[in-house]
């Protein structure tokens, strides 16, 4: 077991799919929180010829006879792509053991690419019963070995005896980050009452542009929305949106900016005027849903408790990007629901 590993991680460097990068420029990279963030930290190490710590990932079965035969194991190492399959998860006797299928594509520094692929079983041992020197998780066995596949069809379907885990949602998980690294530290971490966060709604439009031939297949617009934070009577949310060409992107929503005139200035009383002075963007809406069968965004922004003041905006999608149809404002304090449409791209003349 040992000499298979070794024969395929002695190709191991880490680089971004597509952009080789020398192992000098790779980020130092250090979670031990997953089986997957585990390997991704064992090739950082690699890639920053930090031997020792990259040496340290693994538990008693070490991939090479001995620390100076693992280092040198990576002189002729220049870039590595790496792939990962779904995770499957067995426990037994106090410890998680997970199963990631991974595959290489692994460039040496004459410029000659293998293909590797094979599985590691990462071991984790229940923290409750451990004694000091505390054991994260660590790389317990694995093998690879060389594929005549394709790097992109590599990866194996499974590792173990058990069924093919499902399949992980690729656009999803880059949307998940995409949102955690923006508003990780914004949006609240639980939801109201304490119940851990949701998935975001997740919704599929399809759609063809104006002129398109009768035989052109649809195009597809996948949309996110993401609970971000409640308070005393608004909730925010985000909205991430994915297709082929832009790939992930955060939605931004056009609204107006206001200038009221009251009565007497009387905020309470009669509004005389709502101008229109610009636009500017909101990139949360507040009391928001996505209507599939209209196709809409729409969101109500509650000046007070009671609901008599507020603003309303709604969102169309066409051609591929949502669009402000709508905007209604009710902008008096009086104890009333008339709201006023102040932008209007959605009545015919």
């Amino acid at each position: 077991m040992r000499s298979a590993l070794f024969a395929a991680t002695a190709f191991f460097s880490l680089a971004v799919p597509g952009q080789p990068v020398l192992a000098a420029e790779a980020p130092y990279v250090d979670d031990r929180s997953d089986a997957e963030a585990v390997i991704r930290s064992f090739y950082s190490a690699i890639n920053r010829q930090e031997f020792a710590r990259a040496w340290d990932y693994f538990g008693e079965t070490k991939p090479a006879e001995d620390f100076g035969a693992f280092v040198k194991g990576y002189d002729g190492t220049d870039t590595v792509e790496v792939k990962t399959g779904g995770v499957s998860e067995d426990g037994a006797a106090g410890s998680i053991y997970s199963n990631v299928p991974v595959a290489i594509r692994a460039t040496a520094k004459d410029g000659s690419e293998n293909v590797f692929a094979g599985c590691y079983t990462l071991r984790q041992v229940n923290a409750q019963i451990q004694e000091p020197p505390f054991r994260p998780i660590f790389i317990d066995k694995g093998a690879l070995k060389p594929s005549k596949a394709n790097f992109e069809d590599a990866v194996p379907a499974s590792c173990g005896d058990g069924p093919p885990p499902p399949k992980k949602d690729a656009v999803l998980e880059q949307v998940k980050k995409a949102f955690a690294a923006t508003y990780g530290d914004q949006c609240d971490k639980e939801m109201p009452g304490g119940e851990p966060l949701a998935e975001p709604n997740a919704y599929s439009l399809r759609y063809k542009y104006p002129g398109a031939e009768a035989d052109e297949p649809e195009l597809e617009t996948r949309l996110f929305r993401f609970f971000c934070s409640m308070a005393a009577y608004n909730e925010s949310v985000v909205y991430y949106v994915y297709d082929q060409v832009s790939g992930v992107r955060q939605l931004q929503f056009a609204s107006p900016e206001l200038d009221i005139h009251y009565e007497n200035n009387d905020s309470e009383g009669k509004v005389e005027a709502i101008n229109v002075t610009g636009f500017q963007t909101d990139d949360q809406l507040v009391n928001s849903e996505y209507d599939d069968a209209t196709k809409t965004i729409s969101s109500l922004n509650k000046w007070r408790g009671v609901g008599d003041a507020s603003s309303v905006g709604t969102y169309l999608f066409r051609n591929g990007n949502f669009s402000l149809v709508q905007y209604d404002v009710d902008a008096s304090y009086d104890g009333e629901i008339n709201p006023q449409t102040v932008v209007d791209y959605n009545t015919a003349p």
